[in-house]
């Protein structure tokens, strides 16, 4: 190891001038993408968040293959097969009635799998740096890697899904005709039927019911509780799908355990740049260095 090291940095001596260079590049280059990605989604959000959503889908999955992760290659198809059949559901015109409550189940049931794979990860981590694997006599590295992996897991695929979710949610609310992304919606919205999904609301906002509730936004639209939720949790959406008034997040959440998913929501959507930019920034990055003969 120490025969290695010395090896490199006799390599690399003499070479101040050209590492300065490359940090040079580097910072110059992350800067320029950030501002350039910003106009991007500012201008053009449609065709930003596609080929994001693309590149969070192809990306892991070419390191995947290059290191022969065949356990996430394995779930990855999967999750791409359901998540494929879910998504062209959402976007057949007309929109068959039980499509929504299918979609934001499926989505649903994913958030809640990857958060918690996400918060066993993030607690495997931290135990083994407290040391506290050992009382299991577990070997550090294999419960790193263990924690490491769950961690990995939990976040890529709870990016991966709201995007899909913000997808289709955007194509069926537009289908239904309550809800388009610019402009007025196309149909009148009446007292007992949910923007979301298009069915009648059975159950009064004031009574309790047995198997759904029903949930009053401040602009005093009502919806299926189950419906609003997953249009503002799983759909990423902060507006009302009918008039577009902002959501409230701190008053429909008002139970202190329900939060933490809002903040997860909120580390998700920043967690977008790094799985999906960050990579070909440093591509990039590196055919700049390639290119000017730095190394």
């Amino acid at each position: 190891m120490r025969i290695e090291h010395a090896r490199m940095h006799a390599k690399h001596r003499g070479h101040e001038a050209m590492h300065a260079e490359m940090v040079l590049i580097l910072i110059a280059t992350l800067v320029v993408a950030q501002l350039l990605l910003v106009q991007w989604k500012q201008r053009h959000p449609r065709s930003y968040n596609m080929v994001t959503l693309f590149q969070m889908w192809v990306v892991p999955l070419y390191f995947t293959v290059k290191l022969h992760w065949w356990r996430f290659l394995v779930i990855w198809i999967l999750f791409s097969a359901v998540t494929a059949f879910v998504t062209f559901r959402a976007t057949r015109k007309p929109l068959v009635q039980t499509t929504p409550r299918l979609v934001y189940k499926w989505f649903l049931l994913i958030y809640k799998i990857s958060y918690a794979t996400g918060i066993v990860g993030y607690m495997a981590v931290m135990f083994t740096l407290f040391g506290l694997n050992l009382l299991f006599k577990i070997k550090p590295e294999d419960a790193m890697d263990f924690g490491i992996s769950l961690l990995f897991y939990g976040l890529y695929y709870g990016v991966l899904e709201r995007d899909f979710a913000e997808m289709c949610a955007d194509y069926m609310a537009s289908t239904i005709g309550f809800y388009s992304e610019s402009g007025m919606p196309t149909k009148h919205l009446s007292d007992s039927v949910c923007a979301v999904c298009g069915q009648q609301i059975f159950v009064d906002v004031s009574e309790e019911g047995i198997i759904e509730n029903t949930y009053r936004l401040s602009c005093n639209h009502v919806f299926h509780e189950f419906c609003i939720r997953g249009w503002c949790i799983v759909g990423k959406k902060q507006t009302c799908p009918y008039c577009k008034e902002k959501v409230d997040l701190k008053r429909m959440f008002s139970n202190p355990w329900e939060r933490p998913h809002v903040m997860y929501g909120q580390l998700l959507d920043w967690l977008r740049y790094l799985v999906a930019w960050q990579p070909v920034i440093i591509g990039l990055v590196q055919g700049i260095n390639y290119i000017l003969g730095l190394e």
